[in-house]
């Protein structure tokens, strides 16, 4: 990385990594997570090897790198302006996806009474009707084997830690199912379920016309819906 910021002497680079391993103190982060310091072997002139220090870094440690490095230097003004760029665009999605996380809780309720008045009335036979739709929307998963196939714990929510994209095709499938219990008067669990798992299945069609990817295999984000309400919580100004 000091060739691409065009550090020619190490040594100077190196007080830029000790800026860099301070901002990292100063942010809360744990150093030994985003520096590592190794040993590598480098080739030298008549088959000689010589033994130099490295060093590993995360994207977290590359962007207090670029952040501690030299600004009049062109290619750290520019990594300034990708990085700003990068959190920008973090910003709006972290913002969607808290958006869309409220919209589907409160969108679920809807659901919730509707499929009562289908004839869904106890708590498992709710999770079975959840599951349809989920089965349609995702190939066949259920809730179980989403959950199981993002790796998450049992006591994370699916919900939870989806991006914006997974989270509006949900959104979708509990908005349009929630219309059609209601607009065909749908009155038992069969039906219910049937509904639930077709308008899934369809919602999975249109992304694949669409040349989308398919729900399961969307990329999960770090942070959990959690995770982000409570550091948003945290940046807000005190009153």
């Amino acid at each position: 990385m000091s060739k691409a910021l065009e550090y020619i002497n190490y040594r100077n680079f190196e007080e830029v990594i000790e800026k860099a391993k301070q901002a990292c103190i100063n942010s809360h982060q744990m150093i030994d997570d985003h520096f590592v310091d190794v040993d590598e072997m480098i080739e030298l002139a008549k088959s000689a090897r010589r033994q130099i220090k490295s060093v590993f870094l995360s994207r977290f440690a590359c962007y207090l790198i670029v952040q501690s490095a030299d600004p009049r230097k062109e290619v750290v003004a520019l990594g300034h302006s990708y990085f700003a760029l990068q959190t920008r665009r973090q910003e709006v999605e972290d913002d969607r996806r808290l958006k869309l996380r409220a919209e589907i809780k409160e969108q679920n309720k809807g659901l919730a009474s509707a499929a009562k008045q289908a004839g869904v009335v106890q708590p498992i036979d709710y999770a079975i009707f959840q599951n349809y739709g989920y089965q349609g929307l995702y190939g066949g998963l259920k809730k179980q084997e989403i959950h199981k196939h993002k790796g998450l714990k049992k006591s994370q929510d699916i919900l939870d830690h989806m991006g914006s994209e997974e989270l509006a095709a949900n959104l979708f499938r509990a908005t349009q199912t929630e219309a059609k219990l209601r607009r065909d008067n749908i009155d038992n669990k069969t039906d219910a379920n049937k509904t639930h798992f077709e308008i899934g299945k369809k919602i999975r069609k249109t992304i694949a016309e669409f040349g989308n990817e398919m729900p399961e295999n969307l990329p999960t984000p770090k942070e959990s819906i959690k995770k982000l309400e409570s550091r948003k919580k945290k940046e807000l100004p005190a009153e």
